[in-house]
């Protein structure tokens, strides 16, 4: 479950406010932009707004393949922030592939890749898919459980997701049993109707073999209604990688597969996507081709029947973030020239309702550290990136 209106950031950490005036031209009134750094100096942020505007966010921190995850909230927009709660309960157990999100009574969920050294293993003595939520008072984090039951070795990415009924969702890919290679995997999702207490054996949620792409991130998201999306990057053929999206209105029982985005290359990307909701509708980005999009989502089919490229020329751009705010507005942030080991640029423009851009020119602000993405979540006036 995802809100999309709030105030904003403030830590007694480094922070960098810009307003949209003396950092962007405006097209016509468009929302300003604020920046904010990661505390502590964190990577991988993800940010959201709860049911009552409080801000909620996690980071990671740490070598990027053994570190450890930070949560921490501000109830009072940004004006003070709570103390950071690690969120592994295993020191260096966490990698740097994350995922969070709210869910009933905006409880924290969060789910990540293990560590080398994470405890408990999944099969074979293979990687974890490491999951703890708050406990009820909000004190802490409930001891670290691994998900994964009869079908481990993860790769890229895995996601949560929840909603405001109890239901969450856990999601990653690997091979099918007697699977080989990146057409092998499959899109494996394990739910729990409880909160989080419990959780089912994983399910397959392809319709049909596609495969997957064993280094890019999925992402799963569920919307106010209660459906559930799941964007990932098919991998058939060597060369076949399009983005496709997995839609189920069952509470994961059953799926329906639709093409996003075709791409034919022959290599792995480690790409990452990115949903949100605007009133009833849905919406995606994704990276084809160095370039980022975004696109409303159909509600019967999965598919976006009229994708919006990032204006000017692509610069090498990655792991694009879509946050909705106010009056129809959309925020699109990405990276520029950031590659694994490599920090980059942060960059970003806002749409109208209709798609327009509202900037004359794209934002940029240099200093994405390597191993980072971007966040970013709306307030009544504009926007905030988090990098």
């Amino acid at each position: 479950m995802r809100s999309h209106v709030t105030n904003l950031f403030r830590i007694g950490f480094l922070v960098i406010f810009l307003l949209a005036g003396a950092s962007i031209a405006s097209a016509s009134e468009a929302p300003n932009i604020r920046l904010l750094r990661v505390p502590n100096g964190g990577i991988q942020p993800q940010v959201l707004v709860g049911s009552e505007g409080k801000v909620h966010m996690v980071y990671f921190a740490g070598h990027p393949m053994q570190g450890d995850i930070y949560y921490v909230a501000s109830a009072d927009g940004g004006e003070t922030f709570s103390e950071p709660l690690r969120v592994n309960s295993q020191e260096g157990s966490a990698s740097i592939s994350i995922s969070f999100d709210l869910g009933k009574d905006d409880r924290v969920h969060v789910a990540w890749n293990g560590s080398p050294i994470a405890e408990p293993k999944a099969l074979t003595d293979s990687t974890p898919l490491l999951y703890s939520r708050l406990n009820d008072d909000g004190s802490a984090f409930e001891p670290q459980r691994n998900v994964i039951r009869e079908h481990p070795h993860l790769d890229g990415g895995s996601s949560v997701s929840a909603d405001d009924q109890g239901n969450v969702y856990v999601v990653w890919h690997a091979p099918e049993k007697g699977g080989h290679g990146e057409e092998g995997r499959v899109i494996w999702v394990s739910r729990s109707g409880d909160e989080g207490k419990t959780f089912e054996t994983e399910s397959n949620a392809l319709p049909q073999s596609t495969g997957a792409c064993a280094c890019c991130a999925l992402q799963s998201y569920t919307d106010q209604a209660g459906t559930l999306y799941v964007m990932y990057r098919m991998a058939w053929k060597v060369t076949t990688r399009d983005m496709q999206m997995l839609m189920s209105k069952d509470q994961g029982k059953t799926f329906t597969n639709a093409k996003i985005d075709p791409w034919e290359i022959g290599q792995c990307m480690m790409s990452t996507s990115s949903m949100a909701q605007q009133d009833q509708d849905v919406y995606a980005a994704w990276e084809t081709k160095n370039q980022v999009y975004f696109g409303r989502l159909d509600s019967k089919t999965g598919e976006v029947a009229a994708p919006i490229a990032a204006p000017d020329k692509p610069k090498m751009r990655k792991h694009p973030h879509l946050v909705t705010g106010t009056d129809g507005a959309m925020l699109l942030v990405w990276t520029e020239g950031l590659f694994w080991g490599r920090g980059g640029t942060l960059a970003w423009q806002i749409f109208d309702a209709d798609g327009t851009p509202m900037l004359e020119e794209n934002g940029g602000q240099a200093g994405v550290p390597a191993y980072s993405t971007v966040a970013a979540f709306a307030s009544p006036d504009g926007f905030t990136i988090v990098y």
